[in-house]
């Protein structure tokens, strides 16, 4: 029953700043990463960054040197500080993770699913 709520999504105007948070929650033991993606009308979902939980970091092109994942191991929380942004940058994002371990009634087992967040709509115009 691992659980992925983000927040923190709103209207902004061009050249300004948002940050996301994606908070994990239901018997997590370990988490191998965590995710942001996101998806205009019309469009795939797309990679927007991801992040271990040692820090290993990747990024899609559009968003190199404005974007900046960071992640929360004692908190299962992955944060998204987007900077710069433009009105191509307008879409819904979508926490995911990537968890190790789950554990329910004292027993912990390997997680083989993918999580999924409900989205968070960014606007991004004047």
């Amino acid at each position: 029953q691992v659980q992925l709520v983000e927040s923190g999504g709103g209207l902004v105007q061009p050249g300004g700043s948002l940050k996301l948070s994606c908070a994990a929650s239901g018997g997590i033991l370990s988490i191998y990463e965590m995710a942001w993606y996101r998806q205009a009308p019309g469009n795939q979902r797309e990679m927007v960054a991801t992040i271990t939980s040692g820090g290993s970091t990747k990024y899609a092109d559009s968003v190199k040197g404005r974007f900046t994942i960071s992640i929360d191991i004692e908190k299962n929380t992955a944060t998204l500080q987007m900077n710069s942004l433009k009105p191509e940058d307008t879409a819904v994002y979508y926490c995911n993770a990537d968890i190790n371990f789950v554990c329910s009634g004292g027993a912990c087992v390997p997680d083989e699913e993918d999580h999924w967040g409900q989205g968070t709509q960014v606007t991004v115009s004047s």
